[in-house]
């Protein structure tokens, strides 16, 4: 019983444990390992936006190639090569996150 109460309260204080400025908080859903972070304007995430039809704000920071953080584990959930981010919008499951912050960064 303790051990399922102690995963329990984990789960829910990894939830709300990465802020995202002021007193809101990153939800977990929002949580992704991304192979890159860049500015919208640079080469690589205008050329996929390019190629996707979207359109994106140029100062908007984008995740390239993510993928949700596993709860699971220690550390951040990332591989070494990614980056933990809180991004706003993910579009074509993950190739490309819209809104993306530091997971580092916001606590």
């Amino acid at each position: 019983m303790f051990a399922k109460t102690l995963v329990a309260v984990s789960f829910a204080a990894l939830a709300v444990a990465v802020p995202t400025g002021g007193s809101k908080q990153c939800e977990t859903s929002k949580q992704n390992c991304c192979k890159s972070v860049q500015q919208a304007g640079n080469p690589d995430p205008a050329f996929l936006a390019g190629l996707l039809d979207l359109i994106l704000p140029i100062d908007a920071q984008v995740g390239l190639t993510c993928s949700p953080i596993s709860v699971v584990g220690t550390g951040s959930g990332c591989a070494e090569s990614q980056t933990p981010v809180c991004c706003n919008e993910n579009k074509f499951n993950g190739l490309i996150n819209i809104g993306c912050t530091p997971i580092q960064a916001l606590l």
